[in-house]
């Protein structure tokens, strides 16, 4: 298959599919950009900022789950509204929604889903790096007939430096009714946090050496004297639910690819790798001296955490 030249983009979290929208323009100097959203109109006017043409399926109401615009989206894709063009890559964001989308429109469409993916590359064909057993291994796929579906998470797409505002037209397209759909019985609030790890320079990152919740204080301190953000393994996220799962770093979580990442109790398995490995300077604490962070870090202290933090932060304090 050649290069890609359409490129659809969808998620039902505004700031990942501005990020997706953005970075696909990436992908080559001849992709197009349509953006679909489930949305607010102002959400659609928005995304046109970067994306060529935006399709906007109207607002989401109350008790439509976003697994209801499989039908549309898989009609779109077979019949594009007037002005657009079939999709070459379909990218749908990597969140739980996002996913179970991803899934079923590729069983309406007869199509198989890349997930996970880490990096695609178009230099004369389309080639499509993903994660595979759960981030056990990474799988180069060279898909051979269109359209491509595929599933990325933030941080994984990159702006171009030069990329200027679109200013797309924006095209409506009706509610294709599902022939079944979820029933939404209630919905509770949960206390979002306000960070973007993708878009963090630095970042402290606790893992399961932490012993105590209380000690989160410790580490934010050190966080702040840093001027970094304060992001956690897998466990602490969804196991003990010390911090939000926004700032959760991993295969499912946030990737990060600034300028330091700090490890402070984390072991270092692939799952929590595959989203920090692309930081440009990896330091890490952990008292065990074989764990498998040390391995890609560039820089490594094997203590416990509990002697090399506060001797790190009265550092930081006393160089003013």
């Amino acid at each position: 298959m050649a290069g890609i030249e359409q490129v659809w983009v969808f998620s039902e979290k505004p700031a990942l599919l501005a990020e997706l929208a953005a970075g696909a323009h990436g992908l080559g100097e001849a992709v197009e950009v349509t953006a679909l959203v489930a949305g607010p109109r102002g959400e659609a006017e928005a995304a046109a900022r970067n994306a060529e043409r935006v399709i906007w399926l109207g607002e989401l109401p109350q008790g439509r789950m976003v697994e209801d615009y499989v039908p549309t989206l898989a009609k779109l894709v077979e019949t594009p509204p007037q002005g657009a063009l079939p999709p070459d890559l379909l990218v749908n964001g990597a969140t739980r929604r996002g996913r179970a989308v991803a899934g079923r429109l590729a069983a309406r469409l007869g199509l198989n889903v890349l997930t996970d993916v880490l990096a695609f590359a178009s230099n004369g064909e389309l080639q499509i790096r993903h994660m595979i057993f759960g981030g056990g291994a990474v799988r180069v796929e060279k898909p051979l007939k269109t359209p491509v579906l595929a599933t990325v998470g933030p941080g994984v797409l990159e702006a171009p430096p030069e990329l200027t505002a679109r200013g797309g037209e924006i095209v409506e397209a009706p509610f294709v009714e599902p022939e079944w759909r979820v029933t939404l019985r209630e919905r509770k609030p949960r206390k979002a946090a306000a960070v973007n790890l993708a878009a963090a320079r630095k970042v402290v990152c606790l893992g399961r050496g932490v012993a105590k919740k209380e000690d989160l204080a410790m580490i934010e301190e050190l966080a702040k004297l840093l001027g970094a953000e304060v992001a956690c393994t897998r466990p602490l996220a969804e196991g003990l639910d010390w911090m939000p799962r926004e700032r959760y770093i991993g295969i499912s979580g946030a990737a990060v690819k600034g300028d330091l990442y700090l490890g402070i109790g984390v072991s270092g398995q692939v799952q929590h790798v595959i989203g920090m490995n692309g930081s440009r300077v990896v330091a890490a604490i952990n008292k065990d001296e074989h764990a498998p962070i040390f391995q890609i870090a560039d820089y490594g202290i094997a203590g416990d955490l509990y002697a090399v933090v506060p001797a790190l932060i009265q550092a930081l304090k006393n160089r003013g």
